[in-house]
């Protein structure tokens, strides 16, 4: 049985974090598919008006670790060990961004999940690759 299995324990999880500074919205939390929305406000941008790169890495690495946590049982934890990003087009200022995060391995002892973030008009902007460590329970 999964710690987290609905979208409302991950928004409250979120309340007062990264995550809900960042306003990221879960929209589909599944044990191998985690999709979410994030607007693009002034603060997660460059000077230009672009999304920051380190923005949609935050984006898909909460991704990752929700999809993990959707699928830990007894107590157990995880932590991100690995993240490979590519960067490919942009999203502008006042915009929203989609993150479609699906397992490429789900294993005891770590889990890998691959993230593909898209703009409004559908393009992609980057794919990000993790890989989250299982941990045991907390002393």
């Amino acid at each position: 049985m999964a710690a987290i299995a609905e979208i409302a324990d991950i928004q409250k999880l979120f309340a007062g974090i990264f995550p809900g500074l960042m306003g990221i919205r879960v929209t589909v939390l599944e044990p191998d598919r985690v999709v979410a929305e994030m607007e693009v406000r002034q603060d997660l941008c460059t000077a230009g008006g672009i999304l920051h790169g380190g923005a949609s890495m935050a984006f898909a690495d909460t991704l990752g670790a929700v999809g993990t946590l959707v699928n830990l049982s007894g107590g157990k934890r995880t932590t991100t060990t690995d993240s490979s990003t590519k960067f490919i087009a942009g999203a502008r200022l006042g915009s929203t961004v989609t993150g479609t995060c699906v397992a490429l391995h789900r294993g005891r002892t770590t889990m890998v999940w691959q993230t593909a973030i898209t703009n409004a008009e559908g393009k992609l902007c980057s794919v990000v690759t993790q890989t989250q460590l299982v941990l045991d329970p907390a002393p």
